[in-house]
């Protein structure tokens, strides 16, 4: 029982991240519906910042706001000066930007900070509450600052005129304009909030996968299929699909472990989890093909 709980928590823990994720694609996809497969990435080049901050002797909880503010205005002035030319430009074409965004933050990070792996240290102490081995304090703290900067999101967009502005920007821009809604603006915002919460997440999972340019190519794939598996329209829909994700990913790899040794047949161990993740997202997408939170757009033609 008590590995039993140790993997849901530590599935809470990964789903915390994938949460942040999958919120910061479902944004970029709700406004422009396009994936941002350079988001990873994105998340990985704050990480080494946040890093390089540390390094200079800086406290964590300040090196963590700065490393959200540097990762907005990174993605406001990408909206504003390389995707707002491509805002009639063919699917393709904006796909092409997107995948060479990916290639330039790897190598950027590669150059100024070499390919070496690196120790990211964990800002959580090491408190005395924790005993019995379920969860360890970084993934406690992982949970509480993913949960509480989802939180703080929901509030923003639910109650102050400025979130509400960007809602109605990315449901119906001609609408918003109407009403006197500078929807470019609205548009460049949300870019810069999904590179925050995506960087957020890349300083939270660094403790746990080390610091290096590849750290983000599979969580980026967790975060992707929770988004799909909750809705890709739908933000909240997204927050629980990463969660189920990350319990799913650690209750198959347990299973898989206990029928071997029961059985002495192997058949899904950890290192099958992503295979399960994406089964799971191909077949939540064939039975419900909008996911199991996300409503279905019907366009006329």
């Amino acid at each position: 029982m008590e590995q039993l709980l140790q993997q849901v928590a530590s599935g809470l823990a990964n789903g915390a991240i994938y949460a942040l994720l999958a919120l910061a694609l479902v944004m970029i996809f709700v406004s422009t519906n396009h994936i941002n497969f350079a988001q990873g990435e994105m998340a990985m080049f704050s990480a080494f910042v946040c890093w390089q901050l540390l390094n200079w002797g800086y406290s964590f909880w300040v090196a963590l706001p700065a490393t959200m503010l540097f990762s907005f205005t990174i993605g406001v002035l990408i909206e504003r000066i390389i995707l707002r030319p491509l805002h009639t430009a063919p699917l393709l074409s904006v796909v092409v930007v997107f995948i060479g965004l990916l290639a330039i933050f790897h190598s950027l990070a590669g150059a100024i900070w070499t390919h070496t792996v690196k120790p990211f240290p964990s800002p959580f102490p090491d408190f005395s509450l924790v005993h019995s081995g379920i969860i360890g304090p970084h993934q406690i703290g992982m949970v509480v600052v993913a949960v509480g900067m989802l939180g703080l999101l929901f509030c923003f967009f639910r109650f102050t005129p400025l979130g509400l502005a960007m809602r109605a920007a990315a449901l119906n821009a001609t609408s918003a304009r109407l009403v006197g809604i500078n929807v470019d603006w609205m548009l460049a915002l949300g870019w810069g909030l999904a590179a925050t919460v995506g960087s957020v997440a890349g300083v939270l999972v660094a403790p746990v996968v080390y610091l290096e340019p590849n750290m983000m190519a599979g969580i980026l794939l967790y975060g992707f299929a929770g988004a799909l598996v909750g809705g890709i329209s739908s933000p909240g829909g997204a927050v629980a699909g990463g969660f189920i994700v990350g319990v799913l990913e650690n209750m198959v790899a347990y299973l898989g472990n206990m029928l071997e040794r029961a059985t002495g047949f192997y058949l899904i161990g950890n290192g099958e989890k992503l295979t399960v993740a994406l089964i799971i997202v191909i077949t939540v997408l064939t039975l419900k093909p909008s996911g199991l939170f996300g409503h279905v757009t019907v366009k006329r033609v």
